[in-house]
């Protein structure tokens, strides 16, 4: 009798495990069908809009496969930085700037969205509040500066001619891990030259700790 109980169990466990590889597997193929729409998609509106690689050997179609083979790694997001003028370096670098800010603000959003519903909702403690406002605009200056810093890759670029002038678009890919580290760099360079009370640190590096899942896909120019 135990030995036919041992058996169901094993039965029913081999079922169980079956079942598991085949929606993980379901799961898996529905993902990359989504993934190949969204690249067709991608792909079908550069073309539409006028927009052509710059400085790339390759093709649009394998730029683009590439990059989108980076986003499959959950620790990195896109960035796209945008610019426009005549010269490609010019623009290659305003573009760069622009999505380095872009990023940095969101980032500073985050932690005062953040303390200002959890800690001042009432807006009680002015002097706590100026004393944040300082933080604030410290953090985000902070975090730009360390991001430049290796955390922040270029993917491919493209442009068109608007006129007289191109506009530029840079995509980028940026790594959630990495951009953690730089937040934190950050976090505590603007404690320092800020001088912010100590009794706040707990709780600001908790919201600096938090997964950035703001929307980076579209860098206003600046």
């Amino acid at each position: 009798m135990k030995k036919i109980c041992f058996l169901m169990m094993m039965l029913l466990f081999s079922v169980a495990m079956v079942d598991t590889g085949s929606n993980q597997l379901c799961a898996k193929t529905k993902l990359e069908k989504l993934r190949s729409k969204q690249y067709k998609a991608k792909i079908k509106e550069l073309k539409k809009e006028g927009w052509h690689l710059d400085s790339s050997s390759k093709s649009l179609e394998v730029e683009l496969l590439e990059h989108y083979e980076q986003l499959k790694d959950n620790n990195n997001q896109e960035i796209v930085g945008v610019s426009k003028g005549k010269s490609t370096n010019v623009m290659r670098q305003v573009a760069f700037n622009n999505a380095v800010n872009y990023y940095a603000g969101q980032a500073a959003s985050l932690v005062k969205g953040r303390v200002t519903s959890d800690v001042f909702s009432d807006g009680s403690d002015e002097s706590a509040i100026t004393e944040f406002d300082k933080f604030y605009s410290a953090y985000e200056r902070l975090v730009c500066a360390e991001i430049k810093e290796g955390t922040i890759k270029e993917s491919f670029s493209v442009k068109r001619k608007s006129g007289e002038i191109y506009e530029y678009q840079t995509y980028f890919i940026m790594n959630e891990d990495k951009a953690l580290q730089a937040r934190k760099r950050a976090m505590q360079r603007a404690f320092e030259e800020t001088k912010m009370a100590q009794r706040y640190a707990d709780m600001v590096s908790k919201f600096v700790n938090e997964a950035f899942s703001t929307d980076l896909s579209s860098a206003a120019e600046r």
